[in-house]
């Protein structure tokens, strides 16, 4: 089949995972093709040069260190009419030289748009219509009610009417609607391919650097080593280690780690799962999925849920770490074997259902 793919450009959690799907794809054959922005585009284009369109996507906007709604409303605003234009260059482009058969987005709009302007079918593979397609089953507190009920309405506007959702989750509610597959969280080779074992030091990620305070608090600790990653830097302060981006570096301080503090953000949680590394999130102010994923972390004994990064909170993270490790010691995967088999089953289902076959 022909396959067009969606990935959005926030964040690099999205082309991580889709560059999974995609190659395997291929290896099944199909023709793909993906469209996405920002440093998504980039991270596909030397995956998969010459099938990669750049488009023009939507970000978010921070104040302090919490996403702001009004600064994100009026980035869109400002950039929406070039990005339009943008757009639909590149569509016609891809309308000229490539006829899908069908759509995968990846929480991508402007690919579920070019679907339904043409009539194809929609397959979801995200982690964010959790949110929507089940019923939670941790309890959302007062103050982050309205962040839930306004995920909760983006979920639902974001690729309705989809013909199958397969929703990434390391953990499992009920699901509460039809054509709703829930599946393991999409791990990359790398990962897959690392052997962890149990090092004396914390892995720290820190995606929203305005945290400046970040050394020093660490420094509190003195007895623990941490190794930091978000500030793009390599240097020493004592037990806190600074280091630059490398993705090599980084796996291997993951599977070596003792374990991590991070955000809220699915695909480092995921992968921590998967090497059975304890978790300490303290999700990003105002992102509704960063809290539930950091929730489920606690309920699941995988770590612990904070609304700030405190020496005494991670005193106490440390101090819980055996039970963690004892929780995380009963999670298996089978790798993405069940997402490969249930898509690929999907796949030949709507080209048996395609007009004229």
């Amino acid at each position: 089949m022909n396959i067009l793919y969606g990935v959005p450009g926030e964040g690099l959690g999205h082309a991580t995972r889709s560059k999974v799907v995609m190659a395997h794809l291929l290896a099944q054959g199909h023709d793909v093709r993906a469209v996405s922005s920002s440093r998504a585009f980039h991270v596909l284009d030397v995956a998969f040069p010459g099938r990669v369109l750049e488009i023009r996507g939507f970000h978010l906007a921070y104040k302090g260190l919490a996403v702001s709604k009004s600064r994100t409303s009026a980035l869109i605003l400002r950039t929406a009419p070039a990005s339009l234009q943008q757009n639909f260059r590149q569509y016609q482009q891809l309308l000229h030289d490539f006829r899908p058969d069908v759509v995968v987005s990846d929480f991508e709009s402007f690919s579920y748009f070019y679907a339904k302007a043409h009539g194809l079918p929609v397959v979801s593979i995200d982690n964010m219509q959790i949110i929507s397609r089940t019923r939670l089953d941790v309890a959302v507190p007062p103050p982050e009610r309205g962040n839930y009920q306004l995920a909760k309405n983006i979920v639902r506007l974001k690729v309705p009417r989809s013909r199958y959702y397969f929703v990434a989750t390391f953990f499992t509610p009920l699901v509460s609607k039809a054509r709703t597959t829930l599946v393991p969280p999409i791990i990359r080779p790398e990962i897959l391919a690392a052997r962890p074992t149990a090092g004396a030091h914390i892995l720290v990620y820190q995606s929203a650097t305005t945290q400046h305070d970040l050394v020093a608090l660490l420094q509190q600790i003195p007895e623990q080593e941490f190794r930091v990653y978000g500030f793009n830097k390599e240097e020493s302060h004592g037990n806190v280690q600074l280091k630059a981006f490398s993705e090599a570096g980084f796996i291997a301080d993951l599977a070596s780690s003792r374990a991590i503090i991070t955000n809220g953000g699915f695909s480092l949680i995921s992968e921590a799962v998967f090497l059975h590394k304890p978790i300490c999130a303290v999700p990003i102010p105002a992102q509704f999925e960063q809290w539930l994923n950091a929730a489920e972390v606690e309920k699941l004994g995988y770590g612990r849920h904070f609304g700030a990064i405190t020496a005494d909170n991670i005193r106490a993270f440390v101090g819980g770490l055996p039970a963690f490790s004892g929780a995380l010691a009963g999670y298996a995967q089978d790798g993405n074997a069940v997402l490969f088999a249930n898509l690929d089953a999907c796949l030949v289902g709507l080209a048996a259902a395609a007009p004229g076959e």
